[in-house]
């Protein structure tokens, strides 16, 4: 059984780090703003607005932090700032035997990907594939995406739709929210952290990847077993599709229709999830009933 942490309510504190690339200090500084005007108080944490070559601190720094505010009492959720590269590499040193015991919501998508599949599989523990803070802007932050996150962790149960795709495939699902940025499922599949995806829907979404790489990862997914017992996938956005001086010849969506094409589960393109503006927060590790028809598609926590 999955443990889902306590939701949050006006007042409690709400941690931010950067546990992967650096982050600017003023763009970290408006989204705790914004969050502060949902009625939390924030902590700004020391690696953020700090660098580090590529990373926002090394990885010892970065280590205690994470593990600082997952230890903390007093903060109640932690809102990462940005995602890059970096949270595999201190992932295996992270320990989790006062979060198990006093679980807090662990919020952000992309890098945080390996963090969450961790989470799922050798915690039990739900968390929030959301915005981060890096994506709280002075144009995005009274959007329906940011503000999804806050109903997140306010306990609001949640309920998206978006228009059909032509390369849906119909049928109803419902199962436990997993997965996220194809990059690094693809890095954690043959380890520890490999999501056990049997029942389950699996959410896949990536940015400024070749075709062929995203054919290649798709195809590391598919011998892993990840792709064969799903309850329904969903697909969000590819973003910044990179091709080689000569072209793949198939679509990012085209590479993964052709992939899961030999299965029978619900199949839903272009919903809102992924590095874009348009980005609703995940329930990870929750169950969620997919419905996927010619006049569109639903994606509902179930109660």
């Amino acid at each position: 059984m999955i443990k889902i942490p306590p939701y949050l309510k006006k007042g409690d504190l709400i941690g931010i780090t950067c546990p992967s690339s650096k982050m600017e200090l003023a763009a970290a500084e408006y989204a705790a703003g914004v969050i502060e005007s949902w009625g939390f108080r924030v902590h700004l944490g020391i690696t953020v607005g700090t660098s580090f070559h590529n990373f926002s601190a090394p990885d010892e720094l970065r280590l205690e932090e994470l593990q600082d505010m997952m230890d903390h009492p007093d903060i109640k959720a932690i809102i990462f700032g940005r995602g890059g590269y970096g949270m595999i590499c201190i992932l295996d040193r992270i320990d989790f035997s006062r979060f198990r015991k006093h679980p807090k919501w662990l919020c952000g998508y992309s890098d945080i990907t390996a963090l969450h599949a961790h989470l799922q599989q050798r915690q039990k523990i739900a968390s929030i594939h959301s915005m981060m803070c890096s994506g709280i802007t002075m144009a995005t932050h009274e959007n329906i995406y940011v503000n999804s996150l806050r109903e997140a962790l306010l306990g609001k149960r949640s309920r998206y739709t978006c228009q059909p795709h032509a390369m849906d495939r119909g049928g109803k699902a419902k199962g436990a929210l997993v997965g996220g940025n194809l990059s690094l499922l693809a890095n954690v599949s043959g380890s520890r952290s490999q999501i056990n995806t049997k029942g389950k829907i699996l959410v896949l979404e990536d940015i400024g990847e070749y075709r062929y790489n995203v054919d290649r990862m798709m195809y590391n997914l598919k011998r892993a077993g990840w792709l064969d017992n799903l309850a329904g996938l969903v697909v969000g956005s590819f973003t910044d599709e990179r091709e080689t001086e000569t072209p793949f010849g198939q679509t990012e969506y085209e590479i993964i229709r052709n992939l899961v094409q030999e299965y029978d589960y619900p199949v839903a393109y272009g919903f809102p999830v992924g590095h874009q503006e348009q980005n609703f927060a995940l329930k990870l590790g929750i169950p969620h009933e997919l419905k996927v028809s010619s006049k569109g598609v639903s994606l509902e926590e179930m109660k």
